[in-house]
């Protein structure tokens, strides 16, 4: 009985705190963001040819081919650096 309890317990607490799972990963002010073309124009001089750039977890979401390899990465709109984290 009381692993149910439990069980039950957590349950409630993750489903409480899910939320906060889906926070925005880039916390950038808007005016400190550098504009989608900069980071467009860095990933091409890196080869990629760039598909799409949108706002994802408020940060930049980049999909992006160079030969047979895709990119589906997250950057920082401030710094232009790829995130470790993954892409929706």
């Amino acid at each position: 009985m009381k692993f149910v309890l439990s069980a039950v317990a957590l349950a409630a607490t993750l489903a409480s705190t899910a939320p906060a799972f889906a926070a925005d990963v880039c916390n950038v002010p808007t005016d400190k963001a550098q504009s989608v073309d900069a980071l467009k124009a860095q990933l091409e001089k890196e080869g990629w040819s760039v598909r799409k750039i949108k706002h994802q977890k408020g940060c930049y979401e980049a999909y992006a081919v160079k030969g047979k390899e895709r990119m589906e990465k997250l950057f920082d709109p401030e710094t232009l650096k790829m995130l470790d984290v993954e892409a929706d």
